[in-house]
């Protein structure tokens, strides 16, 4: 197999995003009964979330760190990726039941579509669909990516009949993307696309950065929406970690040169690569075999 040296390989996906929280029990209730996640796995002051033996986000007990500050950089949203639209509206239709409140606006944004909210401690949610990659359209290396009306009433009632209400079917899952709250989208370019070896997919000078492996819409974004101007980020509750998940040992020997290459200080136990980005925001990148 070859091995680009200046990218992540073209399989890279994105792994559970870690949480720090400081109500354990109100927040597995609210991604198992609204969110429609499953415990699977629960341990003292830990629960991993996840859908099958796919662990999505990791919650852990932290109830003497204080809450972020405002404009303090960290995580903008995590992303979950549903196989259907109707796995996507029974999902939908129970947080509407459950916790209607927590919802915060939808998009279509052409390769997909979007449903937003925020979590009881205040993180940010997508619960997203993706369109087939035949229709995205490309020029010259950028994605065109939009962010039109949804209606989320139609959405739901296109695609939630009465068995799916009676009977759901939720199908699997997975991370798709986490979009992260930062600084500046310059430093985050040269730290996420020049070092760590994602693909710049869509810029927005100044305001936003969409990045991948493999032609992907976006495996991470950064955006100063926010946050500008943040520096390092203080221990708080909240964002605890980031997983990337590359396909082989090859792959991540290839980040860990890469990191050494740069000057990027990065802890190696082995079988992960840990780094922190620029806004100590923490990376951490694990071999699939």
């Amino acid at each position: 197999m070859t091995i680009d040296q200046n990218l992540l390989a073209a399989d890279t996906a994105m792994g559970p995003v870690t949480l720090l929280v400081a109500d354990l029990d109100a927040m597995i209730s609210y991604y198992r009964d609204a969110v429609t996640l499953a415990v699977i796995d629960e341990g003292p002051g830990r629960a991993t979330m996840g859908r099958g033996t796919t662990p999505l986000v990791i919650l852990e007990h932290s109830p003497q760190l204080r809450q972020a500050s405002p404009g303090q950089a960290g995580l903008f949203h995590t992303a979950i990726l549903f196989d259907s639209e109707r796995a996507l509206a029974a999902a939908l239709y129970s947080v509407a039941r459950h916790s209607p409140g927590t919802f915060t606006g939808s998009a279509d944004h052409l390769v997909s579509k979007a449903f937003y909210f925020t979590d009881p401690e205040g993180n940010g949610i997508e619960l997203y669909w993706d369109r087939d990659r035949s229709t995205w359209s490309w020029t010259h290396g950028v994605l065109e990516m939009g962010t039109l009306y949804l209606d989320p009433n139609a959405f739901l009632q296109e695609n939630l009949t009465e068995e799916v209400i009676d009977n759901p079917v939720y199908g699997s899952a997975v991370v798709g993307h986490v979009h992260l709250s930062v600084g500046d989208t310059a430093t985050a370019r040269e730290f996420y696309v020049d070092r760590l070896g994602f693909e710049t997919t869509v810029e927005m000078p100044g305001s936003a950065l969409f990045v991948s492996a493999g032609k992907y819409h976006h495996h991470m974004a950064m955006n100063v929406w926010n946050s500008k101007g943040a520096g390092r980020r203080q221990a708080t509750l909240g964002l605890s970690q980031v997983d990337i998940v590359v396909p082989s040992p090859d792959d991540l020997g290839a980040l860990q040169e890469r990191m050494k290459h740069f000057g990027v200080s990065t802890r190696d136990d082995g079988q992960t690569v840990t780094i922190d980005d620029p806004w100590a925001n923490l990376i951490r990148v694990t071999a699939a075999s």
